[in-house]
């Protein structure tokens, strides 16, 4: 009662919807907002598109999903393969994607793992895909942003690379010299993030707990635990993408 009171669903949601995705894309498309030859717009409305039809299907499955242990699992691997390949396309443009499943495996996995050894996130439990999803999630965006940004800078500043390793450094020394500041940039969204909690925005987490009935100390804690848990999960995916990048394990055509 509480979550349709706040945001009916209808038609004139419907429309709002279609409208505010129209107006970001013809922003995006009147700004030339673009990454070298390609566009954002289009983007932005299949990304919009997608979400609606991906949504609805998941909205659909969950209730048959969350009563069969096998079928959570592999709904939770699911999403981490669909985010692999998002991952890893978007960093490297195919070449070398499926690298990209390293550092969100670090960074994601071993949290899972230890709420579920500590009892705080049961196994069976409706609860353990939104856990999963906010933090492959996390380690989705990081490793997008490190990888990128490493990858970019690497192509910028080749002639400091090959100073470097002029000077005896070996490659993957001289690399990480050079990708390291702009790699480490991907951290700030979720310290910002973090700092700023219950002061400019209430994340998705504690809303969804205060619609839920939870009391607002239980969704203030439970809020902080995600976003204390997005911070490691962050942190170690930057880490690996940058050794990965660093390795050459992690590249991009040239040209």
């Amino acid at each position: 009662m509480v979550a349709s009171t706040l945001l009916p669903v209808n038609r004139t949601l419907g429309i709002v919807l279609a409208a505010l995705l129209v107006a970001a894309a013809g922003v995006a498309a009147y700004a030339r907002l673009a990454e070298e030859r390609e566009s954002y717009a289009r983007p932005m409305l299949t990304a919009g598109l997608r979400a609606a039809v991906q949504l609805g299907a998941v909205a659909l499955l969950i209730g048959w999903v969350v009563r069969h242990q096998a079928a959570l699992l592999g709904f939770v691997i699911l999403m981490y393969a669909v985010a692999v390949r998002t991952a890893g396309r978007r960093i490297t443009a195919d070449r070398t994607w499926w690298w990209a499943a390293v550092p969100m495996a670090a960074g994601a996995f071993p949290v899972v793992a230890l709420l579920v050894l500590t009892g705080l996130l049961p196994l069976d439990g409706i609860a353990l895909i939104p856990v999963a999803g906010i933090l492959i999630g996390g380690a989705l965006s990081s490793t997008v942003l490190a990888g990128r940004r490493a990858l970019d800078e690497l192509r910028a500043r080749r002639g400091e690379v090959e100073a470097a390793m002029a000077l005896g450094l070996l490659d993957r020394e001289a690399r990480l010299e050079i990708a390291r500041p702009a790699a480490s940039t991907a951290l700030v969204p979720g310290i910002d993030q973090t700092r700023t909690a219950g002061l400019v925005t209430l994340p998705g987490a504690f809303v969804g707990m205060l619609l839920g009935g939870a009391s607002p100390l239980t969704a203030g804690v439970v809020q902080l635990f995600v976003l204390v848990a997005l911070q490691m999960v962050q942190a170690v995916s930057v880490a690996v993408v940058l050794e990965l990048v660093a390795r050459g394990r992690i590249t991009r055509p040239v040209g």
